[in-house]
């Protein structure tokens, strides 16, 4: 009775979710077009839009209380009721509203590039909202791990439900595999400090799936992730996403993380294999460890060599400044307006006759794609020390060894999505579902 009981409450929320989507609709409709087109006297159509209309500031308000309260309700359901159905549709509701009905923006994943521009052009002015979706998961995951990647995000959710038969994948893998996201990291910082481009959403390989207007090609590479999705589970959100990164760190230090067993561990060994992520770590006994001596050696050689990594890596990435600036539009433009030789396609004419038509000079253009040039030097120098930093503590943390006697989460790989909860016979006020002899 109390099961039945238990899916009545699901399919309450999911109604009543439906309704809130259905009236908002309503509203978004009247709110959208605060400003009339345009009228042109010489036949001029207007484009399509490939974003989404500018939102009323009531419904943006009410986006950020949308994903406070299911942030809210998705970690009550990981941690008190300890409910992998409740993460489910959680995720399905974040699918239909932060994916298909906000079109995937505001996004989290992106916004880190917004604050990024923010912090480096002081007339780029950030929407409030803005703000709100980048901090207030970093807030929850700080305090209660990654529950915001359980099924809040729009990316690993749609990713999640194709989550159908993973394969473990071997550490070294992972690790090596796990290095993708603070390269993707490090670009899209690059990138949005020198005005260049924000390659997050550029590259979204879902947000031409919400939007149904994604290109022939993006929408072949978010078809590859979701059928990728079903033998390895969550591919962007564990090697690619970049605002994982932010959430990995952070929720290591969380307070009240989701714990496999409610109380204290039976040792049955049932969760080993239940994490499509690889995020449990298994007991390590004293007699399995490696010499102490001989590991805290290596571990002294790994951190010494951490500073000649940094240097290697900056210089590294000095050297390709040319190549990564070449994105910029005004240094690309400078570049064919100096060689003249290069062939000239249609868009590329464009820009010229636009640039032409501006008034500006040639002169001008020279100096600021220049000045852009230096900045990706001195850019280059970072991203490339940064990513050494990344590969050198990978390499001491593989050597690093930690006794446990139970099975845990890992706190930084873990997104709580709760199915090694339901492998776990312990419940909370119970012994045991069985005893074991």
């Amino acid at each position: 009775m109390k099961l039945k009981l238990v899916d009545i409450s699901y399919k309450r929320i999911l109604y009543f979710a439906l309704l809130i989507l259905l009236t908002l609709n309503v509203f978004d409709s009247a709110a959208q077009q605060r400003f009339p087109k345009p009228e042109f006297e010489t036949g001029h159509t207007q484009p399509p839009t490939l974003t989404p209309e500018p939102r009323a500031e009531l419904l943006e308000i009410i986006d950020v209380g949308v994903l406070i309260l299911s942030l809210s309700l998705i970690t009550w359901f990981i941690l008190k009721k300890r409910s992998r159905k409740g993460v489910f549709w959680m995720s399905i509701f974040s699918i239909v509203y932060f994916g298909f009905y906000r079109e995937g923006c505001v996004c989290s994943v992106g916004s880190l590039q917004n604050i990024t521009l923010a912090l480096f052009l002081p007339e780029y002015k950030i929407p409030v909202t803005v703000i709100a979706f980048f901090v207030i998961p970093l807030i929850y995951t700080l305090f209660f791990g990654r529950t915001f990647c359980a099924g809040i995000c729009p990316l690993g959710a749609i990713q999640d439900i194709f989550v159908i038969k993973p394969y473990s994948l071997k550490s070294w893998a992972n690790s090596l595999l796990g290095l993708f996201p603070y390269i993707y990291l490090g670009l899209a910082v690059l990138y949005a400090a020198t005005a260049t481009d924000f390659i997050v959403c550029r590259y979204d390989p879902f947000i031409g799936i919400f939007r149904f207007n994604g290109t022939f090609f993006m929408l072949v590479i978010g078809g590859i992730f979701l059928l990728t999705s079903i033998f390895i589970a969550r591919p962007y959100c564990r090697f690619f996403c970049p605002y994982g990164v932010l959430l990995n760190i952070v929720s290591r230090f969380s307070g009240k993380h989701m714990t496999i067993t409610p109380t204290e561990c039976i040792q049955c060994k049932l969760c080993e294999n239940s994490c499509p992520f690889d995020a449990i770590q298994k007991p390590v006994l004293v007699n399995v460890l490696d010499n102490r001596r001989t590991t805290v050696k290596r571990f002294i050689q790994l951190s010494l060599i951490i500073p000649l990594l940094i240097f290697l890596g900056g210089w590294t990435g000095s050297r390709f400044h040319e190549n990564l600036a070449s994105v910029n539009p005004k240094v690309r433009l400078a570049n064919v307006l100096l060689e003249e030789n290069n062939e000239i396609n249609e868009d590329t004419q464009v820009e010229i006759d636009a640039f032409k038509s501006s008034g500006n000079t040639e002169g001008k253009l020279y100096s600021e794609a220049a000045s852009i040039v230096k900045d990706f030097y001195t850019g280059g120098w970072i991203l490339g020390g940064f990513l050494g930093l990344v590969f050198g503590l990978t390499l001491a943390g593989l050597s690093r060894f930690q006794y446990r006697t139970d099975y845990t989460p890992n706190k930084g790989t873990c997104l709580s999505c709760a199915r090694c909860m339901d492998y776990c016979p312990v419940r909370p006020g119970k012994e045991t579902e069985f005893t074991i002899d």
